[in-house]
């Protein structure tokens, strides 16, 4: 779905322009997104399965739920909507941790050009998996896998890129540091 974004500079910071993300994506303008890694207390972390049709690693399974930051849109503002919207949960300010900022720069071989600043969060999942509801254009599955799977993706067909194994880990340790308390 194209909508409309707001396009940032190379630090983050807001240019006041917006655009169709499709126009960001061609001419490589940096904007925002969010990450959300949910977990489990038992230390199992949700992934979900990329719909066949998305325009960027179609049938990966990927981060929990991740989408674009709308054009004057609150990061937690979309970080809740991202959620609701791809997996039918309801989640508060409260339940979301914002473990960091990343930046995110790849050219794809389709011409999308990503240049994002991810914001980063992590929420514990207290419902089953049955009781979400999964968005079909965006998600074609999601499934608990043990979190150790963030740190140790080489066995494992079609799970996370090998190349961002250092996000993973960094994510893996912050989820650790709630777990263990």
């Amino acid at each position: 779905m194209d909508e409309l974004i707001d396009i940032l500079t190379p630090e983050g910071k807001s240019t006041g322009k917006t655009a169709l993300k499709s126009e960001a994506h061609k001419n490589g303008w940096f904007h925002a997104t969010v990450h959300i890694w949910l977990f489990t207390s038992d230390e199992k972390i949700v992934l979900q399965k990329r719909a066949l049709t998305k325009k960027v690693f179609p049938g990966l399974w990927d981060i929990s739920v991740a989408g674009h930051v709308g054009a004057g849109e609150e990061i937690l503002t979309s970080a809740k909507r991202e959620v609701f919207e791809e997996i039918g949960l309801q989640i508060e300010d409260r339940d979301l941790i914002k473990i960091g900022t990343r930046i995110h720069q790849v050219s794809h071989a389709n011409g999308i050009q990503d240049n994002e600043h991810h914001h980063v969060f992590i929420a514990e999942l207290k419902v089953p998996l049955s009781k979400l509801t999964m968005q079909k254009e965006e998600v074609d599955d999601i499934k608990l896998l043990k979190l150790s799977t963030l740190i140790n993706t080489k066995n494992l067909e079609n799970v996370l890129l090998p190349r961002f194994h250092d996000y993973y880990v960094s994510v893996y340790n912050e989820i650790i540091k709630i777990t263990s308390k």
